[in-house]
């Protein structure tokens, strides 16, 4: 005998079904900081993809752009009701451009009946519902071309992008071997400070952006924390909106579940 292929809601585990992917050998918070803020009714489950020679290239990411809709199809089978791509240098390393990239998660999403996000286009989407026009970018570990390459996704979406830089180009580290060399976890203040720095070059942004998923040591002995944790605290300090390519994603995927979270975590998500 055969399994069924279609899940009916008495079957499911949970009322709302989440799914999560990331990029090979990262293991990844989102899962697990998605799950904290999100009401009992929810289940979150993830699914490392799996490249044997990945270096974190972006052309590893456009060669392999193809397990998206593994990842989709593997999720639909599982009753997931939204799954959600995480990390941002997919959209703009695809080659897909702004407009072919909402038209690639669209046609995954009506094929097998998930709706599916990716997280730089989840930013896009966030940046347009709050009537954001002018945008800072701190740009946190990403070296240059995966920052350049958010840049272009942006300003091809229709943004004024008044500033963007990593840590290095702030002066907080002397090289971009030795940002590497953090593999993309760093002291707690680090966060505040960055932020404070990408406020002074761009003072009439309209929202300040952090790229990828950076963590902070910020949380109760030292835990690594993603910007989803600090935003209301970096919001307060600068009095500006603060999006993160998590907090968009998770905002996207909450608005389609038409839940809110169940702790504040920033205007974006308070929107809900």
């Amino acid at each position: 005998m055969l399994m069924p292929e279609t899940w009916r809601p008495e079957h499911k585990l949970f009322a709302h079904q989440v799914g999560f992917t990331c990029p090979p050998f990262d293991y990844d918070a989102a899962p697990s900081d998605f799950l904290r803020m999100a009401p009992d009714s929810v289940g979150v489950h993830g699914w490392m993809l799996h490249v044997p020679d990945y270096a974190h290239g972006l052309d590893q990411r456009k060669q392999n752009f193809g397990m998206m809709e593994e990842f989709v199809h593997c999720m639909a089978r599982n009753g997931v009701d939204v799954a959600g791509q995480v990390g941002s240098n997919w959209v703009h390393a695809c080659g897909l451009g702004v407009d072919g990239v909402r038209d690639h998660c669209a046609a995954l999403s009506d094929t097998y009946g998930v709706r599916f996000h990716m997280a730089g286009y989840a930013m896009v989407e966030a940046l347009r519902a709050m009537n954001v026009e002018k945008v800072a970018l701190n740009a946190a570990y990403h070296w240059p071309e995966w920052w350049q390459g958010t840049v272009g996704f942006l300003r091809e979406a229709g943004f004024d992008v008044l500033y963007a830089g990593n840590f290095h180009d702030q002066g907080w580290f002397d090289s971009q071997e030795a940002v590497n060399d953090h593999r993309w976890v760093f002291e707690g203040d680090l966060a505040l400070k960055s932020f404070q720095y990408v406020a002074e070059q761009a003072p009439d942004a309209d929202a300040y952006l952090i790229n990828g998923m950076c963590n902070f040591r910020s949380g109760p002995d030292g835990l690594p924390e993603r910007p989803l944790h600090l935003i209301k605290t970096l919001e307060d300090a600068l009095g500006t909106p603060v999006v993160g390519h998590d907090t968009a994603l998770y905002w996207r995927i909450f608005k389609d579940l038409g839940l809110a979270p169940t702790v504040p975590r920033g205007q974006l998500l308070e929107s809900l």
